[in-house]
């Protein structure tokens, strides 16, 4: 019952206020958040690559609502993929595929609506916006060996978000394409992505959505979630299976075996901060592992949704809190 409550109050203005006004707090971010800087958001996956994991990295930020706004975050991502070139280059010690930048495109204007502007009298509108500068950041990226991964937000974006990200993939074909298993809908659009090989991340799904277009029950969502697994295993696509959970991760080994394939083509994906242990072992064992590091000053609606996906996650935050 607590993680819906969570999910409405990531999105609530007073919530936030009350807890980003509260000292405390902070420690507890630290844990999930690698940093404010950009400095700190390379410094963090420079640490974990040296660990032999691979990165994608998230500049925090969510539905902005002017085109200000929206062309600070571009230029946050400019420099991100400029930081984390390196990573990126065998010839200075990094490797190809290790380091990749997660777009979130309510961050890049998404949202805008139709009267910012007029272009030879047709108007501006927040979709066009948003393509304009995940296409300026997936150029830089390109030139820098850094890959693209396009999140997913509220199922009121998705058809917008895979329209722009199935373009995309028309110039760059790595850029990957997050899906949830909690959505209805997620069924068709698995079947769609793995019919044209796309890199596909799959998660659970953490936003607050309504029966119509969600299921509810944890146990409708872990069968949406095998269902897909095995959907992008036996196809041509990449799999990037991001979870922590110890059953659906030996899940999708299993899988990956008896699709007979090679550890490369294939990924496991978890959040900085959890499970560090887990990654730790299947990194070990040959696979891929690629930690999601967030960094920046708007952490508040990651930060919620990160207490609301475990109660151990709350556990912790409340813990803390008494102690600090």
């Amino acid at each position: 019952m607590l993680g819906p409550v969570l999910l409405t109050a990531s999105r609530s203005a007073r919530t936030r206020a009350a807890v980003e006004g509260f000292g405390p707090t902070r420690k507890v971010v630290d844990r999930f958040v690698a940093g404010e800087t950009t400095a700190e958001g390379v410094a963090a996956s420079r640490d974990l690559a040296a660990g032999g994991l691979a990165v994608t990295v998230d500049h925090l930020g969510e539905d902005v609502t002017d085109l200000a706004g929206a062309r600070a975050v571009r230029d946050a991502y400019l420099e991100l993929v400029t930081g984390l070139a390196p990573l990126a280059d065998p010839a200075r010690g990094g490797a190809a595929g290790r380091a990749e930048v997660s777009v979130k495109l309510s961050a890049l204007g998404q949202a805008l609506g139709q009267s910012l502007g007029r272009s030879g009298g047709q108007g501006v509108d927040g979709h066009d916006i948003a393509e304009r500068h995940v296409t300026e950041i997936a150029e830089a990226a390109d030139a820098a060996g850094v890959r693209v991964n396009v999140d997913m937000e509220d199922h009121t974006t998705i058809d917008s978000t895979l329209a722009i990200t199935n373009r995309l993939r028309e110039r760059f074909p790595t850029v990957a394409s997050v899906l949830q298993a909690n959505l209805h809908r997620t069924e068709s659009d698995v079947a769609d992505l793995a019919a044209a090989g796309a890199r596909v991340r799959l998660v659970k799904g953490a936003y607050k959505e309504p029966a119509s277009v969600a299921f509810q029950d944890k146990a409708d969502v872990d069968a949406a979630y095998r269902r897909h697994v095995a959907t992008l295993m036996a196809s041509s696509a990449t799999p990037l299976v991001a979870t922590h959970d110890p059953a659906m991760i030996e899940l999708a080994v299993a899988t990956a075996v008896a699709a007979r394939r090679e550890p490369s083509s294939w990924e496991l994906q978890m959040l900085y901060g959890i499970r560090t242990d887990l990654q730790r072992v299947h990194a070990d064992a040959g696979r891929t592992v690629r930690v999601y590091v967030p960094y920046g000053t708007d952490w508040y609606g990651y930060f919620m949704r990160r207490l609301a996906e475990r109660p151990a996650n709350v556990a912790f935050f409340l813990k803390a809190l008494a102690t600090g």
